[in-house]
């Protein structure tokens, strides 16, 4: 079976050559306009992504990939939430390869098969069926690493204590890149957002999961939060990297979503 690509040509280029396109002006902003050169060379074991449409958000993505390329993972592990089907718990898609525009990666069906018998994780098709969460993330992924495997994961209604167990163990595989989705704020001005998302950025770089309960409004909160209780437990470090809003694409502040990416290691 393939987890067939559902969002291509809506929240990303549905041509590979675009998609090529967009991370190469992606990355030559980067190297115009990044002033700190010494993050592009850390090797994390986690990265926070947004999972927008790339106009958007694939610039903040994409800083994180670049830097989690150091690392040369031998697989790559989503952890999304889920936006379009409620369900409760955790579920790993036990699918053979993951499609994109650039090729189908090869799913760690082994590897998950591990996760599931020893953490409370079933497969559940529909959780996968349309989300992007986790597809957005895929492209990156091809290019960043064309020879590793990944393992998609999206989560319903779980406590974060149960995922942070997960995350927390998935980090100490050496071989293993974690990917943790999320958008911050939805619909406020330009204002408001920068103050909610603030709460999320400053939970992030204190590495406290506490200070998310203060107003940060991210989709991917259950995750965000259980990142943080792994990382305060395996005493690792996060980074910032970027931080902006759909305001940067469009220039509306009437309505604005707010994106950031950061590392962990």
């Amino acid at each position: 079976m393939k987890r067939r690509a559902a969002v291509a040509g809506l929240f990303y280029p549905r041509r590979c050559r675009e998609i090529e396109a967009m991370f190469a002006k992606f990355n030559k902003l980067v190297d115009k306009h990044f002033t700190n050169k010494a993050l592009l060379k850390l090797k994390p074991r986690a990265i926070i992504v947004p999972h927008a449409g790339y106009i958007y958000s694939g610039f903040t993505a994409n800083i994180a990939y670049r830097v989690a390329a150091n690392r040369k993972p031998k697989r790559v592990i989503i952890i999304g939430p889920s936006h379009h089907y409620y369900f409760e718990g955790i579920s790993g898609a036990m699918f053979d390869s993951f499609e994109t525009p650039c090729g189908d990666i090869p799913i760690d069906t082994t590897y998950l098969k591990r996760i599931e018998s020893a953490f409370p994780v079933k497969f559940d098709p529909k959780a996968h069926r349309k989300e992007h969460s986790t597809e957005v993330q895929m492209p990156f992924i091809k290019h960043y690493f064309p020879g590793a495997k990944v393992v998609e994961i999206v989560y319903g209604k779980v406590d974060p204590r149960v995922l942070a167990k997960l995350v927390y163990a998935l980090m100490r595989d050496k071989e293993n890149l974690v990917v943790i989705s999320t958008d911050l704020s939805h619909f406020y001005t330009l204002e408001d957002a920068k103050k909610r998302d603030n709460v999320c950025l400053n939970a992030v770089a204190k590495r406290d999961p506490t200070i998310l309960k203060r107003g940060c409004e991210a989709c991917g909160f259950t995750g965000l939060q259980a990142l943080l209780l792994a990382v305060q437990k395996a005493g690792l470090r996060t980074t910032l990297l970027d931080y902006r809003t759909s305001a940067d694409a469009t220039g509306d502040t009437r309505r604005v979503v707010g994106y950031m990416s950061a590392v962990v290691e």
